[in-house]
């Protein structure tokens, strides 16, 4: 799944496209709208290819738990973000189950499945080119060639 260029701004409910840049920030456009805006400079605003999600292990980037999401639910929106603090948690541990749960707090939860709908509904939660030509290359079995002997090159006599 690819998510350059989307980003999330505290204060604005839903995910933004970059589109451009201007004197006092960037132009940005609503993934569900479509709507055009100017953000300013002092705008909080977060870049998903950025965001990760604490393990007890490592940090797993987020790109990387909606293609957990994808592929749990074969392409289709996920469980609502409106569900209970212990569905949204009991679906989160099913996805990843080491995530720390003194770090990823259930309001975190709740973002990354509503940020998930709202990539699928825009047609963003896909499996992207990258992912395709990984599988296509292990499910690929390369049989040995058979090596045809090389021609003899012909030797040119050098008149002195």
């Amino acid at each position: 799944m690819n998510v350059e260029g989307i980003i999330a701004v505290t204060g604005k409910p839903g995910l933004y496209k970059v589109i451009g840049q201007n004197k006092t920030g960037v132009i940005v456009s609503g993934l569900m709208d479509g709507k055009k805006v100017a953000m300013s400079s002092t705008s909080k605003m977060s870049a998903l290819q950025d965001i990760a999600i604490y393990t007890y292990t490592e940090e797993i980037p987020l790109v990387d738990v909606f293609d957990k999401i994808r592929v749990k639910e074969d392409g289709k929106p996920s469980i609502g973000h409106k569900s209970s603090a212990a569905v949204l948690t009991a679906y989160f541990k099913e996805l990843i189950e080491d995530y720390d749960e003194d770090r990823v707090y259930p309001s975190d939860i709740k973002k990354v499945v509503s940020w998930y709908n709202t990539l699928q509904k825009a047609g963003l939660a896909v499996e992207s080119v990258e992912e395709k030509e990984e599988t296509s290359k292990e499910e690929v079995v390369e049989e040995p060639v058979e090596k045809k002997p090389k021609a003899k090159a012909k030797a040119k006599a050098v008149k002195e």
